[in-house]
């Protein structure tokens, strides 16, 4: 047995012995010691090996730092893109946006129909039947169902007339007869080139000798071919009615002039009909004639008595219906005792209408009720006083503001 001092030295051979002893314990130990390492390791050797697998696109997972206190999983790696230093600042959030009353977002329009009334006024004077020019809007002063109106626009038109010549030819008396065609020719020989003019006569219903026209010797030979009549009857209202319907389907403003004696004997339609018509039809004005006042002043003074004032009350309410059917539709009316008046009857009449006022407002009322509006039109001055008008002599001269008495509104709209 070696002493210690032996022991440590190389001279003991127990101790070299003990020595290999020692070595080969070490390998064993560290073979050992090997195999339980790998097997602690095998669980992180799997995700390892499936990471190869993977595309190469993915880098590979990096190996568990030296300072690491155990074993790690690797789960893949987590990509965080950086932010460029040249890419763009995010927009601002957008401001809110208004609140869609319209459900869906849908756009709904409002039509509002205004209505605008357009007056065809005369102004003459009483003695010479004259056209009064020169008038201002601010001159006009329009009351629509007793309110007043603000005049828009007020100008003066010269142009061709679309007229009717309505006669009364009935086998009545000759002298009506006679005063009836020579009036109508007065008429004629006042027309322009580019007048059109329609005649139709009646007796019991109406009789349309020629449709309208612009061509003189055709309406002088639809007058020349009134040889003799043969119904006594006179249905005047039947007949204006006939001709108020056909004149309506025409655009533009037309023009009646209504010869005869205004007496009505047989019509379907009643008084207040015809006037209803004549209401309810626009644009047309009447001109009314009364036939036979020489015939009839000189019946009256033969016949005396009780049948000379029958006859005068029946001749007074035929010419008050002509006068009526003028005034409603803003014309004239003329009841000439003699022939001699006829030409400057017919000229007035020109006059009047082709030299008129048209006169445009926008009715405070603009209901579509289908109601009547009466309409009345005055001349004022500067500080809204009647108007006063002057001769050269600085007289005072009286003058006449001939217009509609009114119009009918729109139906409502269904």
């Amino acid at each position: 047995m070696c002493t210690r001092k032996q022991a440590v030295g190389d001279d003991c051979p127990a101790a070299a012995k003990f020595e290999s002893r020692v070595l080969k314990m070490t390998f064993r130990d560290l073979r050992i010691l090997a195999i339980v390492v790998a097997a602690f390791l095998a669980p992180a050797a799997v995700p390892h090996a499936f990471a190869q697998t993977k595309p190469p696109t993915q880098p590979p997972p990096q190996a568990p730092g030296a300072g690491d206190a155990g074993p790690t999983t690797d789960s893949g790696p987590l990509i965080i893109k950086k932010k460029s230093a040249d890419a763009p600042e995010p927009p601002p959030p957008a401001a809110d946006q208004p609140k869609v009353k319209n459900p869906g977002g849908q756009t709904f329009s409002l039509r509002v129909d205004v209505p605008i009334v357009s007056l065809d006024v005369n102004v003459i004077l009483d003695k010479t039947h004259q056209f009064v020019p020169g008038l201002r809007p601010a001159n006009f002063l329009v009351l629509e169902d007793g309110v007043e109106q603000k005049v828009d626009s007020v100008r003066i038109t010269q142009t061709p007339i679309t007229a009717v010549m309505l006669l009364e030819f009935a086998s009545t008396n000759y002298n009506y007869i006679q005063d009836m065609f020579n009036t109508s020719v007065s008429f004629y020989r006042s027309l322009q080139p580019k007048d059109f003019v329609a005649v139709i006569t009646f007796d019991m219903r109406t009789h349309i000798l020629t449709d309208f026209t612009s061509n003189k010797d055709q309406i002088a030979d639809s007058l020349r071919s009134m040889m003799i009549p043969t119904f006594s009857e006179v249905n005047t209202f039947d007949a204006l009615y006939e001709t108020l319907d056909r004149t309506s389907r025409i655009e533009g403003r037309k023009y009646i002039i209504l010869i005869g004696s205004g007496r009505d004997t047989f019509s379907k339609i009643t008084l207040d009909k015809i006037l209803a018509k004549i209401r309810a039809t626009p644009n047309v004005t009447i001109f009314s004639v009364g036939t036979g006042a020489l015939a009839s002043e000189m019946s009256q003074s033969r016949m005396g008595g009780m049948g000379g004032a029958i006859s005068n009350m029946n001749t007074l309410q035929a010419q008050n219906q002509l006068k009526t059917f003028a005034q409603m539709t803003g014309g004239l009316y003329f009841y000439p005792m003699f022939q001699g008046e006829l030409p400057d009857i017919f000229s007035e009449i020109n006059n009047s209408i082709r030299n008129q006022y048209v006169l445009t407002y926008k009715p405070t009322n603009n209901k579509n009720d289908g109601t009547y509006r009466h309409v009345k039109v005055l001349l004022v001055d500067n500080e809204g006083k009647p108007l006063r008008m002057q001769d050269e002599k600085q007289k005072p001269v009286k003058y006449s503001v001939i217009a509609r008495d009114g119009y009918n509104a729109k139906n409502p709209v269904e």
